[in-house]
């Protein structure tokens, strides 16, 4: 799951270098996705559909894999 947050991250934004992702373990693990200021914006979209869309994404493969998995977008 976090390699394919951070692929599509980096294929968002202008400054793919400054994209991390930590997966933080538990009941349900989160992802935490930082990215440059300036980039912000592009990761999230307008009224939040991009970051709706990569959250639905992350879970649709994480329930195939029998995982829960929370996408958290973190200035």
């Amino acid at each position: 799951m976090k390699e394919l947050l951070l692929y599509m991250a980096k294929n968002l934004v202008d400054n793919p270098d400054a994209v991390t992702v930590t997966e933080i373990p538990g009941d349900v693990t989160v992802l935490e996705l930082r990215v440059a200021p300036e980039d912000m914006g592009k990761v999230i979209g307008r009224q939040g559909r991009i970051a709706r869309e990569i959250r639905t994404i992350i879970k649709s493969v994480a329930q195939r894999d029998g995982q829960k998995v929370s996408v958290e977008i973190v200035d």
